[in-house]
Order: C-alpha cells, then structure tokens, then sequence
C-alpha cells in the first residue's frame, strides 16, 4: 500500500462516519480509529432553512452594536480563501526547529509554494499551495495535530 492509498483510506474514514477501519496483506497491516462519536442528523430540520439563520443569544452585558460589528467582521473575510489540510496528522511550520518557517502572516505566495508540513504516521509530507496571493492569517499552532479539511490558513488571493 502505497502513501496515496494511506491518504484515500484516512479521508474515507474521516470523512464516513466508520469508527474504525482494519487491513492487513502478505507483509503490512494497518488500523485507523477515530475518536469521534458517529454524526446523527435530526431529519426534522428543514433542509431549506441555513442553521444560521437562528437568532443567537444575545447576553445582557454585550453593547447593542456588537452584533453589527460582528457581521461587518464575518463579510470582510467572505473574499479569503481558506486552505485546508488534505490530512490527519501533526502541522508544521517549518523543516525542522532550526529552519525558517516557509510562510509569516503577510507573505506573498504563488501556486506550488510550500505552505506547510504534515507529519502522518512517520512520514513529513510538503502541503503546496494552489492558489496565489497573501497569507492573511495562519489559524494551527505549530506542532499542533490537525483533521482531515481543516482550516490551515487564510490566503487574500490576486
């Protein structure tokens, strides 16, 4: 089994609500488990209406224009393209500690440029960038574990 077909198996998971998977062939066997509870959806919930269209509530304290502010803040960054991890497995921001890191907040970045590092089972696997533009925000902590599509970082494109 080769690293594409790790990678296939750990979104399939990830992505089908199995809580574990197990394979085993002449000389390699391999488990994957995840630690989330399997997803219920209630099917009394109108499809036709977003969740978010629900008031949220609102606590006393808060002035009366935050909520307004709090959209403003939501529309500014509906033009930023978020780039997600392809994996499960630890982030890196650079090769290794005593190596710049391969983007700040700021940097200009072009489509194969190296954003970042994902270890997964022993193996450190370069995440590329496939679109141009700026780094806006980084949203992992270095050494932090990440899932399958999550957000890794906040591009303003060209």
């Amino acid at each position: 089994m080769d690293i594409k077909q790790i990678q296939d198996l750990i979104r399939f998971v990830s992505k089908s609500g199995v809580n574990e998977v197990s394979i085993e062939q002449e000389n390699f066997k391999i488990t994957i488990k995840t630690n989330e509870a399997p997803t219920y959806v209630n099917a009394s919930v109108p499809t036709h209406q977003p969740l978010a269209a629900a008031p949220a509530p609102q606590p006393v304290s808060l002035p009366s224009a935050a909520p307004a502010a709090e959209a403003v803040a939501v529309a500014d960054t509906s033009h930023l393209i978020t780039v997600k991890s392809p994996m499960i497995g630890t982030f890196y921001r650079s090769s290794s500690p005593d190596k710049p890191l391969f983007v700040n907040v700021g940097d200009e970045i072009s489509v194969g440029s190296v954003l970042c590092i994902i270890e997964a089972m022993k193996l450190f696997n370069e995440i590329e960038s496939e679109v141009s533009g700026r780094i806006v925000k980084i949203l992992v902590d270095n050494a932090s574990p990440v899932e399958y599509d999550q957000p890794l970082f906040l591009v303003e494109p060209k």
